[in-house]
């Protein structure tokens, strides 16, 4: 019998960033960490957050996550929140910056090494109740990571890994869609697709989940209408409130697991010397993955054209491509210059994420690097 796990407490709209002071004491909290990255710090989203907390609580500010959030950064910052004599961890930006506050709330609790805790590792179960409490506060529209009970990080070993656990949910998740009006069209549109791919991906994944199905089915239509009007139109208010929403609802949903999409996506996030965005990877990857995919997944690929508002018999690979096409996103992974003889080892690395666990159907190595061939382009 499938057990079916939801989820934590979400303020969600405009103006929700000053509830913070009151989720804080609410949760008990009196020192938090504030734990955000150098460009939310200059976009003065950080002064908003410091504006609406209580001067009583005594808060420092991390600002080191890098964009693809490391275990190195993370001691950093575990270093800053015992120095502080920290209670707590409030993560400010998109979902690199939740995702190193979820580490930092697991290393202050939990004894190391660090990479026992990885799902590959069979860490889920180490991990306990003890996690230090988090706010999660979004400043994007795609990882949805305020309400994902997972985080990645590139471990010191050079793996980009994930830990999975209900422990690691964020406490609250503050919403306001207002903090998202400064976001520029480009990061719009690959956060937004990153949303997508969750939805569409959760979705495929064989696992049995009703309710996960039907909120992806949800957050996909709200992002296919929407998502090229917030990119064109930044203050859009019906736009971000439901690229928000859509995003929220992805994460939701891939609490059933994800697939092919995110195994490659993963090790290709933690090449060294490239800062490859998230969301624009798995743009790109999507329509090799859902051609891959059709032979395995029945009807569903016609339910997904529907929820997109196409004609059920719509090539779903097809439309992803257009979508990608006129959010001018990168055709291909060459054109974000990833090098073909790194090709290879990203395919040896895809069976050994846990992406891979949930997809509906396995790619081989050779597979997968025919999918890399093919997102190539």
């Amino acid at each position: 019998m499938p057990t079916i796990q939801y989820l934590t407490t979400v303020q969600f709209d405009f103006g929700a960033i000053q509830q913070a002071s009151a989720e804080c004491k609410r949760l008990g909290i009196q020192r938090p960490l504030i734990v955000t990255d150098r460009g939310i710090r200059a976009s003065g989203l950080l002064d908003r957050l410091q504006t609406a907390l209580d001067p009583s609580l005594g808060f420092e500010v991390f600002d080191g996550t890098p964009p693809n959030p490391t275990e190195a950064a993370a001691r950093l910052a575990l270093a800053q929140y015992r120095s502080a004599n920290a209670d707590g961890i409030i993560a400010i930006g998109g979902g690199s910056s939740i995702d190193l506050g979820k580490a930092v709330a697991l290393m202050a609790t939990h004894p190391e090494p660090f990479g026992q805790y990885a799902v590959v590792e069979g860490g889920g179960p180490k991990i306990t109740a003890a996690v230090a409490p988090l706010i999660a506060i979004p400043t994007t529209a795609g990882t949805g990571s305020e309400v994902g009970r997972g985080s990645i990080i590139v471990c010191d070993d050079g793996r980009k890994l994930g830990f999975l656990s209900p422990h690691l949910l964020p406490k609250v998740a503050i919403c306001d869609p207002e903090l998202t009006f400064g976001l520029p069209a480009g990061l719009t549109a690959a956060t937004g697709m990153d949303a997508i791919a969750h939805c569409i991906e959760t979705f495929l994944s064989p696992l049995v989940n009703p309710p996960a199905e039907a909120i992806a089915l949800d957050g996909l239509g709200r992002a296919m209408a929407h998502i090229e009007r917030a990119t064109a139109d930044g203050r859009d208010r019906d736009a971000r409130w439901n690229m928000m929403m859509a995003a929220m609802e992805g994460a939701l949903a891939f609490q059933k697991g994800l697939g092919a999409v995110h195994a490659l996506s993963h090790p290709l996030g933690a090449l060294h010397d490239l800062k490859l965005h998230h969301g624009t990877l798995n743009a790109v990857l999507l329509p090799a993955v859902l051609r891959f995919n059709a032979p395995a997944v029945g009807d569903k690929l016609s339910r997904l054209a529907v929820a997109m508002g196409l004609p059920a018999d719509a090539d779903v690979a097809e439309a992803i491509m257009d979508l990608n096409t006129r959010l001018e996103l990168p055709p291909g992974l060459r054109a974000m210059a990833v090098p073909r003889d790194a090709l290879d080892s990203i395919a040896a690395a895809a069976p050994k994420d846990h992406s891979h666990g949930t997809t509906p159907r396995k790619p081989t190595v050779a597979e997968y690097r025919a999918l890399l061939d093919e997102a190539w382009i």
